[in-house]
């Protein structure tokens, strides 16, 4: 298919690179760092290979604590996401730079700040993926008592507010450091915000300039509705999980006719579900690969995973038994990327075949041979379904650059991907505009 059918649309793909890789038996492959939630090192490898890739951007997600037990499987990350982003942007030129920063245990300024600050660093490449943050394990590092799913959505809703006027306080000429007239800033130009919201009293202004894209872009994750609400409300990309076409139109369907009653266009925001990518020189190979893999995790460490996702003890569930009667009933809190099991679970399934079919995490999977995988992303892309994906490389140290240098070409030749980048800055390569970061506008409360 040539670029000329797409009607102007371009593919995105950002890569979201964790430890040894999303598979559990990631760290265990040959030639995969079992250490590298804890180095710097492997992240800067990944930075390099995914511009080579000319891929949007990289993503970090952040999870602040000892969330699982990890006697058999690392943590899938450890070092703060802006600290390893800011040193990517020291090895990069172009690609875009996402972090995520919890929206229930910061506060705006510091995020605004912070998120500025890389923004800076790396010439207008940053991006802000705003999440509230549950579970026991990581709120007992804050909080005695969890918020409620609606108290962290609402804090999370005034949270971004705050952060976009922060980043609105500055007129980009506001700065003017002429040195010959002595004149260093219009202190016109740079105003408080006097924000006093439910949540937040806020004076600013912020004490940073605007960067050359004009603030982050903001991203949002998850499949709640709640998330879907905030994504359509104040988003500019989205990640999320899907496993089916119908799932993606419907998911799609409901974050733009929201965005449209919030009064932005209805392709305000760039939807990027995960895509978990096993790439070989033939299908055979693919499959081998994944077999190998799941071989080195084991069954009862997925067994266990799965049990972490659910909420459930792991010593309750048996691999080849369905989920106990007397727990099924707590899955329908079950929220985030676990759905997809619960989903599973409640329709009976034994444990192991709810690991076998949700061996995406919830993401959609495509290993095979390049041209494979490459079909799978143009369907989707050219069905309309997805604006691109989220790649998430079944094992970091190879399974990145194989894609980037077996399944890229294919896409490119093809006319779906880029040849080369357009721009410099992550909005650029999003095809969001530069926003107006001297007009502070109201957001829409309701549906």
């Amino acid at each position: 298919m040539s670029s000329s059918d797409l009607h102007g649309r371009e593919l995105h793909l950002s890569v979201h690179p964790v430890a040894a890789g999303h598979h559990p038996g990631a760290w265990r492959w040959p030639g995969a760092d079992p250490l590298a939630f804890a180095r710097i090192e492997g992240y800067l490898e990944v930075a390099k290979v995914a511009e080579r890739g000319r891929l949007d951007s990289i993503f970090l997600a952040d999870v602040p604590g000892l969330h699982a037990d990890i006697d058999d499987y690392p943590l899938l990350n450890g070092l703060e996401p802006t600290l390893i982003l800011t040193a990517m942007a020291v090895v990069t030129e172009r690609i875009g730079l996402v972090g995520t920063a919890s929206t229930t245990f910061n506060e705006p300024f510091n995020i605004a700040r912070r998120f500025r600050a890389l923004d800076l660093i790396s010439h207008g490449r940053a991006g802000w993926n705003a999440v509230t943050t549950s579970g026991p394990r990581v709120s007992g590092n804050f909080v005695a008592d969890e918020p409620s799913a609606e108290q962290r959505y609402a804090r999370a809703e005034e949270f971004v507010a705050v952060v976009l006027d922060l980043w609105r306080s500055w007129a980009p000429d506001a700065l003017t450091a002429d040195v010959e007239a002595g004149r260093y800033a219009d202190m016109g130009l740079i105003r408080p915000i006097d924000h006093h919201g439910e949540f937040f009293s806020v004076r600013g202004p912020l004490s940073l300039p605007p960067s050359e894209q004009g603030y982050p872009v903001i991203y949002h994750a998850g499949v709640s509705d709640d998330v879907r609400t905030l994504t359509a409300r104040t988003g500019e990309a989205m990640f999320t999980a899907v496993v089916d076409p119908d799932t993606a139109r419907a998911e799609l369907d409901i974050v733009r006719t929201r965005a449209a009653r919030f009064g932005r266009p209805r392709d305000a925001v760039r939807f990027l579900p995960g895509l978990v990518t096993s790439v070989g020189g033939t299908e055979q190979e693919a499959l081998a690969r994944r077999q190998r893999l799941d071989e080195l995790a084991g069954p009862q460490s997925a067994l266990r995973a799965v049990a972490a996702q659910l909420g459930l003890p792991a010593g309750a569930l048996d691999l080849d038994r369905p989920v106990p009667d007397v727990l099924r009933g707590s899955l329908v809190h079950v929220r985030g990327h676990a759905r997809p099991y619960a989903r599973l679970a409640a329709r009976g399934h034994t444990v192991r075949d709810i690991i076998r079919r949700g061996g995406g995490g919830g993401h959609i999977v495509a290993a095979g041979a390049p041209e494979q995988v490459a079909d799978v992303i143009e369907t989707w892309f050219t069905t309309g379904l997805v604006d691109g994906f989220t790649l998430m490389p079944d094992v970091t140290v190879d399974g990145l650059p194989a894609f980037v240098d077996h399944v890229v070409p294919i896409l490119t030749r093809r006319g779906v991907f880029r040849s080369e980048y357009r721009g410099t800055t992550l909005r650029e390569h999003y095809g969001l505009p530069i926003p107006d970061v001297a007009t502070r506008r109201p957001l829409a409360r309701s549906l």
